[in-house]
């Protein structure tokens, strides 16, 4: 095995520590094996981890150190033919605000799980803070269970999700509207137009029962719109109003070339004007039945059901010839469940208690944005690219 030498620089950051230190470097005969840099605050932690001949190294290093008026720190060692272990993970946390007691409760836990942080990231500072950790020596599935017990006690979002090319490699998002895309429930606010709110509330509370599935729950509530002039439908259309972070949602992934759908089991009456808005690809929902200007109480077409929603997500990946493996699906209902289970990334988004439990991971901070983090994408990155393009 090779001499090796972990030479660590710690410091006020200014331009020219990097090539200060590789200069001096670049005088003796030995290669780098590794590079880590990152400044916290104007702070500087660069570590470099070099091979060959070491003879004169400390001696050079010490020399750059004293001139940077920086600490120095040297680690020798032998190399090793896999210094990153096996069972590669992505941790995201996110919180509003993240505690330092949280951050403890997450590094405990990725411990007890006989599991090692190796590189943290900050994702966001506002208006959520996102950190983005580095494991390895994970059972994933073991880490997933342990954290999500964490996440529950400290307040805060925690995600695990395979490192490497999985985690970069999503494509398709698929997001449910009612209380995900957009705040409220619409067939509520149809309900407030006609008088019926009360009697539409007591079946939606009949389906969380059970005693109710989707479909029967739905014509029944559809029953008690009929006769309700469509102004009033476009009057309800004009009130929807996106969820926190929507916008810049869609307009960064579009932004990657993500293609997106979103699938309702709601009606097309809202979806379309949606999918015109935000310039979406794909879309599914229900359709209202309209005879003479006024809702019939019926549904023309099939119902948009659990199952119609996963089925619908396959028919789009199909159709822009992507592998259920690169799709992401966010919802909150039970009605999503199956597509969430049936996507790559299965996310619920401030979700009921059950489907917070089945899904891949959970967000229940209230900004859609925040699954930019989950994906690897950094605020700046966001405002980088608003910026670009002139967004305000």
């Amino acid at each position: 095995m090779a001499a090796t030498l972990l030479v660590t620089l710690t410091g006020r950051d200014r331009p020219g520590v990097t090539s200060t230190l590789f200069t001096a470097l670049s005088t003796q005969p030995v290669t780098v094996l590794d590079v880590e840099q990152v400044v916290i605050r104007g702070r500087l932690v660069l570590g470099v981890l070099l091979e060959g001949d070491l003879t004169k190294l400390p001696e050079v290093v010490r020399d750059v150190a004293r001139t940077l008026d920086m600490e120095l720190d040297l680690l020798p060692g032998a190399d090793e033919n896999d210094p990153r272990r096996r069972g590669r993970v992505v941790v995201t946390v996110l919180g509003a605000p993240l505690l330092p007691g949280a951050v403890a409760a997450v590094a405990r836990t990725i411990a007890a799980a006989d599991a090692n942080i190796d590189r943290i990231v900050r994702l966001a500072s506002y208006p959520v803070t996102g950190l983005e950790l580095e494991v390895s020596g994970a059972d994933p599935d073991r880490l997933r269970s342990a954290l999500a017990v964490t996440a529950s006690s400290e307040h805060v979002d925690v995600a695990v999700q395979p490192a490497g090319l999985h985690h970069r490699a999503k494509r398709l998002v698929c997001l449910d509207v009612d209380s995900t895309l957009v705040r409220g429930e619409v067939i509520e606010m149809l309900a407030e137009q006609c008088g019926c709110v009360t009697e539409v509330a007591a079946i939606t509370e009949r389906a969380m029962r059970g005693e109710l599935d989707f479909e029967q729950s739905l014509r029944a509530r559809v029953a008690l719109l009929g006769g309700l002039p469509v102004s009033a439908v476009d009057a309800v259309r004009s009130q929807v109003e996106l969820t926190p972070g929507a916008s810049t949602l869609v307009r960064t992934l579009k932004r990657l070339g993500y293609r997106l759908g979103i699938v309702s089991g709601g009606f097309t009456h809202i979806t379309d004007h949606l999918v015109a808005e935000l310039d979406l690809d794909f879309a599914a929902a229900n359709t209202l039945e309209i005879v003479d200007g006024r809702l019939t109480g019926q549904l023309a077409g099939p119902v948009v059901d659990r199952a119609g929603k996963a089925d619908a997500l396959r028919h789009f990946a199909d159709e822009a010839g992507i592998p259920m493996s690169q799709t992401v699906a966010i919802g909150d209902g039970a009605n999503d469940l199956d597509m969430l289970n049936a996507a790559g990334l299965g996310i619920a988004f401030n979700a009921k208690p059950v489907v917070r439990e089945a899904a891949h991971t959970a967000v229940n901070v209230p900004y859609l944005d925040a699954i930019l983090y989950l994906l690897g994408i950094t605020r700046e990155d966001v405002e980088a690219g608003d910026a670009a393009d002139g967004v305000d």
